[in-house]
């Protein structure tokens, strides 16, 4: 093969480009040596600058292997085939292209694998405001403060006395309790029986209970209470019971128990109320002191004993019990059906037996009393069921005059009749509920109208109604 060398026409790179193109080589040498003569290798050494890719392509790394591995028979078979005066004396050898070539590889790699895994981007942060012809400065909202004057006046100084009987006493513990309020102190337990479904309540005793007041704060007796313990399971009052009166004694001893019916989980939502409570026979009772115990802080299963320090109750006075009526009106017979169905947790009358209430009834047109009737006495109880019915003759034109008076009386044997509390449904109505009662009956005439209703004191719904002082 004839191999004939080119020499380049200029120094410029596109000659050098034209001479590389218009070389016919059929060989590896002389393709290395078309490549030396129009591209010569600089001996400066060349920078390489990333980002790289993240592996060394496969085809040079290829190439790099094929080099290394032929290298040595490559350089035999062409220093063989090739005469040495047909080479020109200023082209390098195959041997040494092939170990530049695999030089440059190696440099490649080891750039590659001290390179980091992601290119490292310097980013400032951009303010945007920045283009903008000038830059404002953005002020926080503030509300305006009133004068100093104000807002010391609109302090309470109530809420921070001492003596203050709103004061949260859940902090404070029972020693600390009795020596601020000086109530005395309620002896009593609770116990959930799983096997029967309901929650055992035993008062046991109270101590140290102080001398009775009246309303007014005048004393009464300088010894002695009447005091009694209510129990209730909050955040109503249903279900309540209550025990005996002890009667002339500051630490009284009652080892009574009381069960409520109701299910564990229920039990759990509910707080127990414990009120002791002062009797009087001629006035309303006065409530000493209260402990309240969230049953879900307690273990029910298992049970317990409290000895608990009392603390004022923001009702003074006991609740004089609730009444269930029922209202119908007939206009065709021209007759006023009133149903006494049943009364809840009444004031206790007697001392000893409890009470023994009976209702009475009072049909009052404009301000004269026209007819009374009453209900038979239910002994010794405080919650009767009565289902009594009345009949009251009353002209369609007239009922709109009509007040119906219901006072539930304690029976008394020695003495006259121990009052309880009192209600008025009708024209001169005691409060929004009896007249709500009263709306509906004439709304729904034929049909029964069934409400709960609080009793009220003398003095309350003679303040109020005045069918209330026509009746005795």
């Amino acid at each position: 093969m004839a191999y004939t060398q080119l020499e380049p026409i200029n120094k410029g790179v596109l000659a050098r480009l034209t001479d590389c193109l218009l070389c016919r080589w059929s060989c590896r040498s002389c393709l290395l040596w078309c490549w030396e003569c129009c591209f010569p290798r600089s001996d400066e050494e060349v920078e390489i600058l990333g980002p790289f890719p993240a592996q060394t392509p496969s085809w040079l790394v290829n190439e790099c292997v094929d080099e290394k591995d032929t290298d040595t028979g490559v350089t035999h078979v062409d220093a063989m085939a090739i005469p040495q005066d047909s080479i020109p004396t200023q082209r390098r050898s195959s041997s040494e292209m092939s170990r530049s070539t695999f030089s440059l590889v190696r440099q490649l790699s080891s750039l590659d694998a001290r390179r980091p895994s992601s290119p490292l981007v310097d980013v400032k942060p951009i303010e945007f405001w920045a283009m903008g012809p000038r830059k404002e400065v953005i002020q926080p909202l503030r509300r305006p403060q009133p004068p100093a004057n104000d807002y010391f006046r609109k302090l309470e100084p109530r809420l921070y006395s001492l003596d203050s009987s709103g004061d949260d006493v859940d902090s404070l513990t029972d020693e600390e309790i009795l020596l601020r309020y000086q109530l005395g102190m309620l002896h009593f337990s609770t116990q959930y029986d799983l096997i029967n479904g309901h929650l055992g309540v035993r008062v046991i005793e109270a101590r140290d209970l102080p001398p009775p007041l009246t309303c007014d704060g005048a004393r009464q007796d300088m010894a002695h209470s009447n005091p009694y313990v209510k129990i209730s399971l909050l955040p109503d009052h249903k279900n309540s019971r209550q025990t005996g009166v002890k009667r002339k004694t500051q630490n009284p001893v009652f080892e009574e128990r009381f069960t409520f019916d109701l299910l564990f989980l229920e039990a759990q939502r509910r707080t127990l109320l414990l009120s002791v409570v002062d009797f009087d026979k001629f006035s309303r009772h006065c409530v000493i002191g209260k402990v309240a115990l969230p049953l879900s802080e307690v273990d029910l299963v298992k049970g317990g004993h409290w000895w608990k320090a009392l603390i004022p109750s923001s009702q003074n006075e006991v609740e004089l019990g609730e009444l269930l009526l029922s209202l119908n009106y007939l206009p065709s017979a021209g007759r006023l059906n009133v149903d006494i169905i049943r009364a809840k947790q009444l004031l206790q009358t007697d001392m000893c037996q409890g009470s023994d209430p009976f209702v009475k009834v009072q049909l009052v047109t404009g301000l004269k009393l026209v007819k009374t009737k009453k209900t038979s006495c239910m002994k010794g109880t405080i919650d009767p069921f009565y289902n009594e019915s009345f009949s009251f003759r009353v002209p369609h034109e007239d009922l709109s005059e009509v007040s119906l008076v219901f006072t539930v009386y304690g029976h008394n044997m020695k003495s006259s009749n121990d009052f309880v509390g009192r209600i008025v449904i009708g024209q001169f109505s005691t409060g929004p509920p009896e007249t709500s009662h009263w709306r509906h009956l004439l709304a729904s005439q034929r049909t029964p109208v069934e409400q709960w209703h609080s009793l009220r004191s003398r003095a309350e719904c003679d303040r109020v109604s005045p069918a209330s002082l026509e009746v005795t």
